[in-house]
């Protein structure tokens, strides 16, 4: 079976903090910042970049758009 490598990356000024992301994670990659965008919303990231599979579960969910995924055969 082979294995893959994943990344998320977050526009985080159209991120509005809704977390549905971040529920949908299997790998639990996501996690919400502490910070916020210039539009008062804390945004997602991903805390546990090792783990992600490129699953892409998290950019199907979002609801604006926010995620893209990349995904690389190890």
């Amino acid at each position: 079976m082979a294995k893959f490598k994943g990344t998320v990356v977050v526009n985080t000024e159209r991120c509005k903090g809704c977390e549905l992301c971040v529920v949908a994670c299997p790998s639990n990659v996501l996690a919400m910042s502490a910070q916020a965008n210039t539009k008062g919303y804390n945004y997602v990231y991903m805390q546990n970049e090792s783990d992600c599979i490129g699953c892409a579960a998290c950019g199907r969910v979002c609801p604006d758009g926010c995620l893209t995924i990349y995904r690389a055969k190890l």
